[in-house]
């Protein structure tokens, strides 16, 4: 039964290993995979952001210039967010959610849009965006750290088993003890 829980910690180590490398390489590659693909789209901090004229490459970054696009889109709302922007425009520019009350586009007979509220849903999907490059960047380095520790628990595994096995075989191959027992003489 012993030389079974060896076998037992050696296999569960070489594993726990294995999967430690594999969640590394995940991370890594997925880190990367971010980064590069921040990279490719060209994005520069603006002046008024904490990254002012750097790339963002990174999702530290991508964070960063998420919060300057809410800050731009507040200042262009006025500071309402879509809920609180009316859909349509009247004719003196108010916003409405009353599509009657609703200016009409002279092309189409359609209410007019308010813009400010699209100008919110196109803000509202680049931050996001953006912000979800910050927490695949974070998913990375936590599977990175998890493949650590799977791997040095791997090794811990391999070492406690081969240490057991090392300890048994040299305690087999000494001679036995035999304590002798002296009577006092009385």
């Amino acid at each position: 039964m012993r030389k079974i829980l060896e076998y037992g910690g050696i296999v569960t180590g070489v594993l726990m290993i294995a999967f430690g490398i594999g969640a590394i390489w995940t991370g890594v590659d997925g880190r990367n995979t971010v980064r590069d693909s921040l990279a490719q789209e060209g994005i520069v901090g603006t002046p008024d952001s904490t990254i002012p004229g750097q790339k963002v490459d990174t999702g530290d970054e991508a964070r960063a210039f998420a919060n300057v696009m809410r800050k731009h889109a507040l200042e262009a709302t006025g500071g309402q967010t879509y809920a609180q922007m009316g859909r349509f425009l009247d004719s003196q520019g108010n916003p409405t959610n009353d599509e009657a009350a609703a200016a009409k586009d002279p092309k189409t007979g359609q209410p007019v849009e308010n813009g400010a509220r699209n100008l919110w849903v196109t803000e509202t999907a680049l931050s996001t965006a953006l912000n979800m490059s910050y927490m695949a960047e974070r998913l990375a380095v936590f599977g990175i750290v998890v493949g650590i520790a799977l791997t040095l628990s791997g090794i811990g595994f391999i070492v406690l088993a081969l240490g057991g096995a090392l300890r048994r075989s040299s305690m087999d191959a000494k001679e036995p003890v035999v304590i002798t027992r002296v009577q006092p003489q009385v």
